[in-house]
């Protein structure tokens, strides 16, 4: 675990519109223990779409840093209260018919109703809801509107003492962040936005391609390599995973790269042996250079409950340190979140909320909760 002395935050806009300082791609909270970085390459003359040099390297290919391309400076943050609309919706609409009215047991029925349909799960909702029951039976509470506003309270409670940090130790070479997830939830193009965000840093990155089954997987993290400016280490089709992840922090040891993002093939979280081959790529990764300081796992917000269950099996096959959940903007599920880290003890650290590379954003508690109650 990283001693941490600092933390860096480029801030996300709060609903009432904050300006952001400098570049603002993806707004990454992150640890340090030294604030020294090996900058990304740069040219003032790059191509659009560098031009790069292959080299073989055995069972994996390395493909030398392409040159990287031209950063956009401002791009205002997605606002959580107008992205999260689906989910935003179905608490909104509950709430203004019980804000105006006394507290009966239309209400309670209601308010579970509505939990559950966000996916927050029967447990954490009776937990939630059942002090407050207890508090109108004490008088504590009298109306609709104060149950609403204590509800707000408990809810921003259940997210507000997890570190959301993303660890990395400039100090220590190579930090590896890993991805895992199902099949389809976005695995590559997270690591595509958060490769352009830490690059436009003055990060050194090197992207490495271990989903060697899925066509054009490697392709696909190519692009976004070429885009960001990342260094990037493939292996041969249907090889072995872990070797090309290991080859990858080899690589980035040898040329001083202080971030390594790999990414996995999506697997069932109920296929074994796929479990398995995800274990061995953690091994083997552990035993390469430098430190795996985080394991991100990729979880699209609109599976809700299926969701935990992934969060479960992935956390016991690879020590998970933190979720990545995609398509919060398209999904009434966004209660998912609170299932997530009340039950598992998961962070979330970023949230999609859009297609381009700035809608990946630092997960904030508060407004997220702000934005479901106004």
């Amino acid at each position: 675990m990283l001693a941490e002395s600092s933390t860096n935050l480029v801030p996300f806009i709060a609903a009432g519109g904050v300006g952001v300082v400098g570049v603002s791609f993806l707004f990454i909270r992150r640890s340090r223990r030294s604030s020294s970085q090996t900058p990304a390459p740069t040219s003032p003359d790059a191509p659009k779409v560098a031009e790069t040099l292959v080299a073989d390297r055995g069972d994996a290919t390395e493909v030398a840093a392409p040159i990287a391309t031209e950063v956009t400076p401002h791009v205002e943050a997605p606002n959580v209260r107008e992205r999260a609309g689906r989910t935003r919706s179905l608490f909104v609409n509950a709430f203004q018919s019980i804000r105006s009215r006394n507290v009966d047991a239309s209400t309670w029925d209601e308010l579970e109703e509505t939990l559950l349909l966000a996916d927050i799960g029967i447990g954490l909702a009776t937990r939630l809801l059942d002090p407050l029951r207890q508090s109108v039976k004490d008088g504590d509470l009298r109306s609709g509107d104060e149950v609403i506003q204590a509800l707000r309270t408990a809810m921003t409670a259940q997210l507000s003492s997890t570190d959301r940090a993303l660890h990395l130790d400039a100090a220590e070479t190579p930090n590896v962040w890993l991805f895992v997830g199902v099949n389809g939830v976005g695995k590559t193009t997270t690591i595509g936005k958060i490769a352009t965000a830490e690059a436009a840093r003055g990060t050194s990155v090197l992207m490495a391609a271990g989903d060697t089954f899925r066509a054009a997987a490697a392709e696909q993290l190519q692009v976004w390599a070429e885009r960001s400016g990342a260094s990037f280490v493939r292996g041969a089709e249907g090889g072995d995973p872990a070797s090309v992840i290991f080859d990858g922090i080899q690589s980035a040891a040898a040329k001083g790269v202080t971030l390594v993002l790999g990414d996995t093939a999506g697997r069932l979280q109920n296929k074994s042996n796929l479990m398995e081959e995800l274990k061995k790529v953690r091994r083997v990764a552990d035993k390469a250079p430098g430190t795996v300081n985080e394991v991100l796992l990729v979880i699209d917000a609109t599976t809700g409950q299926n969701g935990l269950s992934q969060a479960k099996e992935f956390a016991a096959a690879t020590d998970v340190t933190g979720v990545v959940l995609t398509k919060l903007d398209g999904s009434a599920k966004g209660g998912i979140v609170f299932a997530i880290e009340t039950d598992l003890g998961i962070p979330v650290k970023l949230v999609g909320l859009g297609e381009s590379a700035e809608d990946l954003v630092v997960f904030d508690p508060a407004e997220f909760v702000a934005a479901l109650f106004e």
